[in-house]
């Protein structure tokens, strides 16, 4: 009976852990796309401020061509974060049926036991 217990806390930790870390990808996620957005602002306000919008004209801004650089490599950024999600999000799903399992373990064995704890009180 204790190790079930100590079975369903472990599961239930796992949740816990599973959720944590998947909450730090969203918080990641929203930084990253807050970041990639400033940096559009920027692009476009520099390409306005200097009334070139080709990336190829040799006097396109160079502060232009940094922001767009950051910028791609959050989107870049972004892609592999959504990857990394989608793989917690589906561990997540996984800890959580193995918690549902042991709960439920957990509970057969608690029923048994009153059972058992019922009858022997009427034998004797």
């Amino acid at each position: 009976m204790k190790s079930r217990e100590n079975l369903v806390r472990l599961k239930q930790f796992q949740v816990t852990e599973k959720r944590r870390q998947l909450q730090q990808l969203d918080t990641m996620i929203a930084e990253f796309e807050r970041m990639a957005g400033e940096l559009e602002l920027q692009i476009v306000a520099e390409e306005k401020k200097a009334g070139i919008t080709d990336i190829n004209h040799f006097a396109y801004p160079t502060f232009a061509k940094a922001a767009r650089q950051r910028r791609d490599n959050l989107r870049n950024s972004l892609a592999d974060l959504a990857e990394q999600r989608a793989t917690a999000e589906s561990l997540l799903g996984e800890a959580e049926a193995e918690l549902s399992k042991a709960e439920m373990l957990e509970s057969r064995d608690r029923s048994r036991e009153a059972d058992t704890g019922g009858r022997s009180a009427m034998i004797g």
